[in-house]
């Protein structure tokens, strides 16, 4: 063999060695981990009390501990007074979300920005919409595969609503399918 021919040989071994060294690349992945569900809100608000109420949401972790979150919360007052039985309190949420997985469990904080709509009382006629933020937590439990349980907390704040902003604390449950 010539030394022109081993040289070619040597370089040829030097460029594969860092790909004979490498890990094999897996044979199926996906871009995500995604959950949608549902379930009961209640809303303690500055607004005529504790409105109860649904909300859904989907989650879409996209690395190890980050994901994102979008959600809708409809609450209505349902007491008493009749004149305020109509008040309620629509939610749409956009945001971030950082969890951990310990197991079956996975708590999490997020942080959502959107828009509020609020129903006033009959006698005002009048249904605004205002923007919000939200921090909130919450852990998941998977129960099956595809099915987690949900416990979530937000602080909503809608800095704009008259006269010095509008601020329900907002308690979850539900129930999510996630897609395996």
């Amino acid at each position: 063999m010539s030394l022109r021919s081993s040289l070619a040989l040597l370089l040829l071994g030097a460029a594969a060695a860092s790909q004979l060294l490498a890990q094999a690349k897996p044979t199926a992945t996906r871009a995500g981990d995604l959950q949608v569900g549902g379930g009961y809100s209640n809303a303690a608000s500055d607004y005529g009390g504790r409105f109860t109420g649904f909300h859904v949401y989907a989650d879409f972790d996209f690395l190890t501990h980050v994901g994102a979150e979008a959600a809708f919360h409809f609450v209505k007052n349902g007491g008493g007074d009749p004149d305020f039985n109509d008040i309620y309190e629509k939610t749409y949420e956009i945001g971030a979300r950082y969890f951990r997985t310990y197991g079956p469990v996975s708590p999490y904080a997020k942080i959502m920005i959107g828009r509020g709509v609020f129903n006033y009382p009959a006698y005002y006629h009048a249904n605004l919409a205002y923007n919000l933020y939200a921090p909130g937590v919450g852990v998941d439990l998977r129960v099956r595969p595809y099915l987690n349980v949900r416990g979530d907390f937000e602080y909503q704040q809608w800095p704009g609503f008259p006269s010095n902003g509008l601020s329900p604390a907002v308690v979850s449950i539900g129930a999510a399918y996630h897609f395996r």
